[in-house]
């Protein structure tokens, strides 16, 4: 969750560092700081709580000069968001800086026994016991101290290292938690994610699992935790930093919301040759020959999967099961004959969903990714990946990045349907220009979220499909409005969920199932009946709500299974226009964060 930087080159670090932890905050933190060594070989660090604004002003009023350095924004794990337990974290001379994103799950064992050889600790946080390990094992070589360090931690990390004994050179690590380098003529970077690196090069190096790099202004050299140098291929990144700025919108969310036509066309067409619906031949080859789905993710992502389920099973017959990935990889899992796992992870570094694929693997379950993220640990570990092509999604609340989920999702229906597969192929040709159209409305959703943004609960309910784009839509005002939304399926509205509804309720009913409409209908009488309001969101076509309704916002016509597309997207524009009103940051929600590599 965390962000990590760094950079070793020519120019001054700490401004670059600024730079790129302010790309980073869409991670979500609640302090930051910076260790940057200076000409005369001391390791000055500033470090603060709060957001990055306030460390900001803090290297202003006390710069620090210097063209190696660290940085880092934290999201509280172990100690309270406060100055001594922000990162660097140092050894007790203060002449090592670590920075860390990852959980150590032995940090109490190895704390322990540092304070027997008389390490005084500063801070409560698990991290601090790196800066001290590597201390420990530090003896001239500071590659061989970190590998030695990192083979003493359980749990994740990525760590950046500095010492002021070495001005030139920053070493890093990784295991389960991502770390990026980036590669140009005069400077050498590290992040946790590419943004940061895009206005200084796009020439990138993945760093993998249970490998330490050094790094100068020049170079990179990888190796396993044995000492062995690797060889890795550098990357280009294919997107620019404009596709990561914010072009003109008050907000991220809004601009990714508003870039979903786009997204979706992009999806589409890596998903289509020659008019059909086209994947690796392996993929194709697996996907026919599979008599069992399961699928798996976590929040945003579990929810694309439980969409996918009922499609999948509609048009294919084949048996789908959908488990949350942190769930998945905890349960006995009974593996079945002709079983094939999709993943979903828009980051692919979610930690749950890695554990998971890892735990299939050994199984020997074949598995397939769908992520957003070119080079992710996923992307390595799965036997075969599927990307979308949503772009850069800052803000942490999903948006594109699950629409065009859904949408491979949905070719791979389309793939497998049984039918004549016509009518799905040409639903799922026109669904980027029927998403423009709703785009184009966003102004009749915006007025409707000015006059219900203070109901204090909100309940989504719908059948089938509209069930499950009901969980993503509750999960998206929650996020970010901070509102009690829940979603239930309209049938057990009667089982529980109708003790809750009164006049400080609003009830969105997702409505596209034809043959669901009358008992929809009946359902949306019931909260009418003790006072909810109900809006209904259902396709242009359709007037069997018009009698029930208080608002109806309506969708283009498109196949009934691919609805969710649509039905979301308003959905995530009500979430956005209620955070706006209410005076929240859509991009940064409380608590939260974009990429969650921990569990």
């Amino acid at each position: 969750m965390c962000g990590i930087v760094g950079y070793i080159g020519n120019k001054e670090a700490s401004p670059i560092l600024l730079d790129a932890l302010r790309k980073l905050e869409y991670r979500g933190y609640d302090s930051a700081g910076i260790a940057v060594i200076t000409e005369d070989k001391k390791l000055n660090v500033r470090k603060i709580k709060g957001r990055l604004s306030n460390l900001e002003l803090l290297v202003q009023q006390n710069p620090v000069v210097g063209t190696c350095g660290i940085g880092h924004t934290r999201w509280a794990t172990h100690g309270e968001p406060s100055d001594l337990n922000s990162h660097p974290h140092t050894d007790v001379s203060q002449t090592i800086a670590v920075v860390h994103n990852g959980i150590i799950e032995n940090h109490a064992q190895l704390r322990t026994w540092l304070e027997r050889h008389q390490v005084s600790f500063a801070s409560q946080t698990d991290s601090e016991v790196i800066a001290h390990l590597i201390d420990f094992h530090y003896n001239g070589d500071l590659l061989l101290a970190v590998r030695e360090t990192v083979k003493r931690l359980d749990g994740s990390y990525a760590i950046a290292v500095a010492c002021s004994e070495h001005p030139d050179l920053l070493v890093v690590a990784r295991k389960d938690s991502p770390l990026v380098i980036g590669r140009s003529e005069d400077a050498t970077l590290i992040a946790s994610d590419v943004p940061p690196l895009l206005s200084h090069t796009r020439q990138v190096q993945y760093l993998e699992d249970l490998e330490v790099a050094t790094l100068t202004c020049d170079e990179v050299h990888i190796y396993t935790l044995d000492g062995d140098e690797v060889k890795r291929e550098i990357q280009t990144i294919e997107w620019d930093m404009e596709a990561a700025e914010k072009c003109g919108f008050e907000h991220f969310m809004l601009k990714e919301i508003c870039e979903q036509p786009k997204a979706l066309r992009d999806t589409l067409r890596s998903r289509l040759k020659d008019g059909n619906v086209s994947f690796p031949t392996q993929v194709e080859t697996l996907l026919k020959g599979a008599s069992h789905l399961l699928i798996t993710g976590c929040g945003t992502a579990y929810h694309a999967g439980m969409v996918a389920s009922y499609v999948i099973e509609q048009v294919a017959g084949v048996p789908v099961e959908v488990t949350v990935a942190s769930e998945l990889r905890y349960r006995v899992h009974i593996r079945k004959e002709g079983e094939v796992c999709i993943l979903i992870s828009q980051s692919g570094e979610t930690a749950d969903t890695i554990a998971a694929l890892r735990m299939l693997k050994e199984r020997g379950i074949p598995t397939i990714a769908i992520t957003n993220v070119v080079g992710c640990t996923i992307s390595r570990e799965a036997d075969w990946v599927l990307y979308t092509q949503a772009g850069p999604e800052i803000a942490v609340a999903s948006t594109k990045a699950f629409s065009t989920q859904l949408l491979s999702l949905f070719a791979i229906a389309t793939l497998l349907a049984k039918q004549e597969n016509t009518a799905l192929l040409d639903a799922l040709m026109n669904l980027p220009n029927m998403a423009q159209l709703l785009i184009d409305r966003q102004e009749d959703i915006q007025r409707f979220a000015a006059s219900q943004f203070n109901k204090t609960k909100v309940f989504f309910m719908g059948r089938l499909v509209d069930f499950a784009i009901s969980l993503e839509s509750a999960l998206k005002l929650k996020e970010i409005s901070y509102t009690h939304s829940e979603a239930f399926a309209a049938g057990e509205l009667k089982h529980g969920p109708i003790a809750l509804v009164d006049t400080s309720t609003l009830v969105v009913a997702i409505c596209t199932q034809p043959s669901l409409y009358a008992k929809m209908d009946s359902n949306i009488k019931e909260v009418k009946a003790r006072g909810a309001t109900a809006l209904v969101i259902t396709f242009e076509t359709v007037h069997n709500f018009d009698e029930c309704a208080d608002v109806i916002f309506r969708i283009p016509q498109t196949h009934p299974l691919f609805s969710p597309i649509l039905s979301v997207m308003v959905s995530q524009l009500y979430a956005y226009y209620c955070s706006v009103l209410k005076g929240n940051d859509p991009d940064k929600p409380r608590n939260l964060a974009k990429s969650v590599t921990v569990e």
